[in-house]
């Protein structure tokens, strides 16, 4: 008995040595596992999926989303006609979003493009950040010092002649209706009656627009020196121009899009609207005219195109018309199939009323005789 019970105390004293191994070793491989963990480098956050407006986007195309077409201009804003002229000048395949006025940027501003899901705003910043991408750098040929005065002419117009314009746009809303002909239906992409309309659009954008204008610091000046400030402006654009086809030689450059953009703004006018300085800048600055019109013509082949559709992508392939007629012939030829089917079957069934008429008719004179005879 005492044998037994050693060799039972043996068992179980083995048994809990085992089961102290089998502990020790779990307890390793789990200090192993932590300290695993803790040496391995935390994986790295998932970027956001980006949130963009045109989800199906085409790689390397720029999508820009702007202000609608007028029947006088492409953009009546300055910033957007800048973009779109630099794209069409650096030749980057680019497709406007026809989004009736109801995005904006991040910033809250127009115009802003998007680029294999990622948006870009600011006009300035869209040039550089595209011209960076592409390798399409139209100042590449200047030099520091020209570079200079490229970089001071765009701030006077962006920071001080477009202001100008700005304020005699919100001092006069009506101008800006009918000097650009704008049909406001189209344009907000709206189907509330344009008298209607109309009012929204003069209160808020004069409302608005005051308030830039007096924040800028023009807006306290009086008409006369307003007018004054932008005749200034256009005098040293014109002396810098000179008889050069562009500002700085043969070939357009940055300044060259910014001036084209905001001159245009001036020079397009309807020309039934008197805007003393379009008048001033036809009288005296005959070669900023001729500036105007000739990045017209390279830039916007299209013009008058755009401004009779007021199609935002005339400048994309259509389809050819001969696939529209052959589709219209063949529809003609399907009608009129139908039709003469519809004949036919016109004509069987008079056909068929007439042999039942006769047959009636027949047997009717038929018992006729019968009825004699009997």
């Amino acid at each position: 008995m005492a044998e037994e019970n050693n060799v039972a105390e043996a068992k179980e004293e083995v048994q809990e040595q085992k089961q102290e191994v089998k502990e020790d070793t779990k307890s390793q491989e789990a200090a192993k596992e932590k300290e695993a963990e803790q040496a391995a480098p935390a994986p790295e956050p998932q970027p956001p999926k980006p949130i963009v407006h045109k989800a199906n986007f085409e790689k390397d195309v720029v999508y820009l989303f702007q202000f609608s077409r007028t029947p006088v201009i492409p953009s009546m804003s300055p910033y957007c006609l800048k973009v779109e002229t630099w794209l069409r000048l650096a030749g980057l395949k680019y497709e406007n979003v026809d989004h009736k006025m109801k995005f904006k940027s991040k910033k809250g501003l127009l115009p802003f493009v998007e680029l294999n899901g990622e948006e870009i705003n600011d006009s300035a910043v869209i040039i550089k950040e595209l011209s960076q991408r592409f390798d399409k750098e139209l100042d590449a040929a200047l030099d520091s010092s020209q570079k200079n005065v490229s970089h001071a002419m765009i701030s006077m117009i962006e920071n001080h002649l477009f202001w100008v314009l700005m304020w005699w746009r919100t001092k006069h809303p009506d101008n800006i209706i009918k000097g650009y002909k704008m049909n406001l239906q189209h344009f907000l992409g709206s189907r509330i009656p344009n008298g209607l309309l109309s009012l929204f659009f003069k209160y808020s954008y004069t409302r608005k627009g005051l308030r830039k204008v007096k924040a800028h610091g023009i807006g306290v000046h009086k008409p006369e020196e307003i007018l004054e400030f932008g005749q200034n402006d256009l005098k040293v654009l014109s002396e810098m121009l000179a008889d050069k086809p562009f500002f700085f030689g043969d070939e357009p450059t940055t300044l060259d899009v910014v001036a084209f953009a905001n001159l245009a703004q001036i020079y397009f006018i309807d020309k039934e609207l008197q805007y003393p300085l379009q008048d001033f800048m036809q009288e005296n600055c005959a070669n900023l005219v001729g500036h105007v019109n000739r990045m017209k013509e390279r830039c916007f082949p299209d013009w008058e195109d755009i401004c009779t559709t007021l199609d935002l992508n005339s400048h994309l392939p259509k389809p050819p018309p001969e696939e529209k007629e052959v589709k219209g012939k063949d529809e003609e030829k399907k009608a009129e199939k139908e039709g003469d089917s519809d004949k036919d079957e016109k004509e069987k069934s008079e056909k068929e009323i007439e042999k039942e008429n006769e047959k009636e008719s027949a047997d009717k004179e038929n018992k006729e005789k019968d009825k004699e005879e009997k």
